[in-house]
């Protein structure tokens, strides 16, 4: 694995050999002893968006593993405001650093970062398009807390259309077997086109719904998503279906799911929900340090070999 742009470019074996790496990581983080897997290693995190989880759960991982971090996120003071091409940029700081997380709004950013790059890129969201480490945190969150992905019934919430994490986790769960989904949204937020005839290709059983009380009682996972206000183009249209679905305790009570949500949360779930069992969305937080932790580790031993 040269570089993680798309969940499009690794297989079921390989998803499978990350999350056992990153339950090993978990239990490494467990005896809370200094590590030095990747010690005298620099990574770079190189953000042209906002972000909170991903770039500090990065960061956390590098430093857990005993490595170095260099960023770049306020583009008012780098030599990007100056008017140097995103190519440059990239061609410099893969000259600094031995991996790069990159950040982008432009779908496709990331895989034409990997054809200049001297050192692996991970795509930590390009627009709308891809976001495969918060993928991988999802599978692992599932694997942990359901114990195991084949023959899970799972409900996607929300922003479908706009949602990259949402996007990444369909096609990886089209990978395993016997999984069963469903697709709450508005119509101006279904699941793309392309996505849904990938689906049918595949003979995989999916629902596409408008309202939560068309999904069964038997899913195993409930997964939420806000909608992207900086998404949409006109801000008429998001006015229109802002607030479409809100998580309540009482529909909560007594389910046997799990919640999941790659945050940030705005008003979709409830914050009474929170100290409810069924909900996992902070624990899924947590999970995005080993598995950030297993990912970093395999690039970077994959490329030195």
């Amino acid at each position: 694995m040269k570089h993680l742009i798309s969940m499009r470019d690794i297989g079921k074996q390989e998803i499978l050999e990350i999350l056992e790496e990153a339950k090993k990581m978990e239990e490494l983080l467990n005896t809370k002893k200094p590590l030095k897997l990747l010690e005298g290693k620099i990574l770079a995190t190189v953000f042209y968006e906002p972000s909170t989880r991903t770039r500090l759960s990065f960061e956390t991982a590098m430093k857990r593993l005993g490595g170095e971090v260099i960023t770049m996120t306020d583009l008012k003071s780098s030599s990007v405001a100056k008017g140097e091409s995103f190519i440059d940029t990239i061609r410099v700081i893969s000259g600094y650093a031995d991996i790069i997380v990159l950040r982008h709004p432009s779908e496709g950013a990331a895989r034409l970062a990997s054809e200049y790059s001297q050192v692996p890129i991970i795509n930590a969201g390009d627009g709308s398009n891809q976001h495969p480490t918060q993928t991988l945190l999802d599978l692992y969150t599932i694997m942990r807390e359901i114990g195991k992905i084949d023959g899970i019934k799972i409900a996607f919430v929300g922003d479908l259309k706009y949602g990259r994490t949402v996007h990444s986790l369909v096609y990886a769960l089209s990978l395993f077997d016997n999984v069963e989904m469903y697709f709450v949204s508005p119509k101006e937020l279904k699941m793309p086109r392309d996505i849904i005839e990938d689906l049918k290709a595949k003979n995989i059983k999916f629902y596409e719904k408008e309202s939560l009380d068309e999904v069964d009682d038997d899913i195993d996972v409930l997964y939420v998503t806000r909608i992207q206000k900086e998404r949409f183009p006109d801000p008429n249209e998001y006015e229109k279906v802002k607030g479409s679905y809100r998580i309540k305790r009482e529909y909560v009570e007594g389910k046997k799911f799990i919640i999941m949500h790659p945050l940030p949360r705005v008003d979709e779930i409830d914050y009474d929900v929170d100290n409810l069992p069924q909900a996992k969305y902070f624990k899924q937080s947590f999970y995005g340090i080993p598995v950030r932790m297993a990912i970093l580790k395999k690039l970077i031993e994959d490329n030195e070999r």
